[in-house]
């Protein structure tokens, strides 16, 4: 997810002389290099010399060396560090894990540990169900990656995996009250990855696989639901199909087009392209067409490095279409993009249908920039939070593992995946709903709680919870 802003906030802490500087000097020296100040904090007074910290935003690092070169320039400043600020919020990490209880007395170490803690063992090991009542794995899951793919910047390894999936586990618990925990594991291969969630899994309430590349993500997904009796998720695939098909009930609202009657092109068949499609297939979408960077996906047609596209084209493309990406667009109501940055030209947006709805959701860099879309589309949708209508994984999993966790549901279906995206598009009331807000913003309280409440409903109905979800 990008930030709110676009460029890179830097903290800059100055020396500055009382008497030969003034805030417009430092404003002036900011803007000639294109940078905005952010702020301008008090750290110490030192008689004649103050110091400040001077907050910037510049859109690029490599202003940085410049932005220092001007300030040091103006007489009476002297720069004595810089700090990137998304890096000091990563100093130390950024997640940690506190008791639930406290041990101050000899009689609560005897509870918590031995030898009290010895009866809980036993209940335990003759109803293993209880350890849901009686330990952390009621409320935790697990953040699993091997790093291959991480935020569409590659296979960078475990290690490098390890901020996205603090990252995660944060916003699980500031969204929904989920103890997430980032597992990064330094394996080779789906057998490895597998193995190894299997052996951890009875500490976890359930299972988010994140940023592991295609193919391996369907076979670890498919064989670890298998495997286990809790639910297994990975994001990457079915959050992005989630919230995309929230958004795609809404805008299909806002242009007055049945949803099973829309012709869709999918661009990117890859985790997130192919959950898109078959949940759309699930509520109904017949006409779907897939593009990737061998042209259209079409049955009868071999991809010996790419079996999933076969699949794909047994299930895709009914009336067999083939050509350009512009061609299969010609007439199409839908294009949803989850490629790479700059695919579309305008004229390929301009073959499409009227009332068009066209969701760019390739990151940092959208398939065609999104002003140049709303020119010719009715709706249009971006992964980026600095444009309306943002379809953010982040409006999913944390309801979605706030319900299966309340119901102790055993896996998660296509039937909870659906009732959590009519949940989630539900948000947007019928007379706030437009062009320019067809999904809800990150931050509004009542996704949460929606989308759980779905999940949890649906569960019960298809005999998967092991409990009802409290009411409090």
């Amino acid at each position: 997810m990008d930030s709110a802003r676009s460029g890179i906030q830097y903290i800059m802490r100055l020396s500055l002389s009382r008497d030969r500087v003034t805030f417009s000097d430092l404003a002036r020296a900011v803007d000639g290099i294109g940078g905005d100040i952010v702020a301008l904090d008090l750290v110490r007074s030192e008689g004649a010399k103050t110091v400040r910290d001077l907050t910037v935003e510049l859109p690029q690092p490599a202003l940085v060396d410049a932005l220092k070169a001007a300030l040091e320039r103006l007489p009476g400043v002297a720069v004595e560090n810089i700090s990137d600020r998304t890096f000091l919020m990563h100093l130390g990490g950024k997640i940690e894990i506190a008791p639930r209880v406290q041990v101050k007395t000899r009689s609560d170490l005897a509870h918590i540990y031995t030898p009290g803690v010895a009866r809980v063992v036993e209940a335990i090991a003759q109803d293993p169900t209880k350890a849901f009542q009686l330990t952390l794995k009621r409320n935790t899951v697990a953040i699993v990656t091997d790093g291959s793919a991480i935020l569409g910047m590659g296979n960078l390894g475990p290690r490098a995996a390890l901020p996205v999936m603090e990252g995660k586990a944060v916003l699980f618990k500031t969204l929904a009250n989920v103890d997430a925990f980032p597992l990064c594991l330094e394996v080779s291969g789906p057998d490895a990855i597998v193995e190894t969630v299997v052996r951890i899994a009875p500490a976890f309430g359930g299972i988010n696989l994140e940023d592991i590349a295609a193919p391996a993500c369907f076979e670890v997904e498919r064989r670890l639901e298998e495997a286990l009796d809790i639910p297994v998720f990975h994001d990457d695939q079915h959050g992005t199909a989630v919230v995309a098909l929230a958004g795609l009930i809404n805008a299909a609202q806002v242009v007055k087009k049945p949803l099973p009657a829309l012709r869709v092109v999918v661009a990117g068949v890859g985790a997130a392209g192919t959950a898109i499609t078959k949940l759309l297939l699930h509520v109904g979408v017949r006409d779907i067409v897939g593009y990737d960077r061998e042209g259209v996906i079409v049955r009868g047609r071999s991809y010996p490095d790419r079996p999933i596209w076969e699949e794909y084209a047994a299930i895709t493309n009914p009336y067999r279409r083939t050509g350009t990406l512009r061609e299969v667009l010609t007439g199409a109501d839908v294009f949803i993009g989850v490629s790479t940055g700059h695919l579309l030209q305008p004229e390929d947006l301009q073959v499409m249908a009227p009332g068009a709805i066209a969701f760019l959701l390739a990151n940092p860099e959208p398939e065609i920039a999104p002003e140049i879309a709303q020119e010719y589309a009715a709706v249009v949708a971006t992964g980026r939070s600095d444009y309306p209508n943002q379809i953010n994984n982040v409006l999913c999993f944390p309801g979605l593992f706030r319900g299966v966790l309340d119901s102790r549901a055993r896996r998660i279906t296509m039937g909870m995946k659906v009732a959590a995206a009519e949940a989630l598009a539900g948000v947007v009331r019928p007379d706030e709903r437009g062009p320019d807000y067809i999904i809800p913003g990150v931050f509004n309280r009542s996704v949460v709680d929606a989308v759980a409440e779905a999940v949890s409903r649906v569960a019960a109905a298809e005999g998967l919870a092991r409990r009802a979800r409290p009411t409090v």
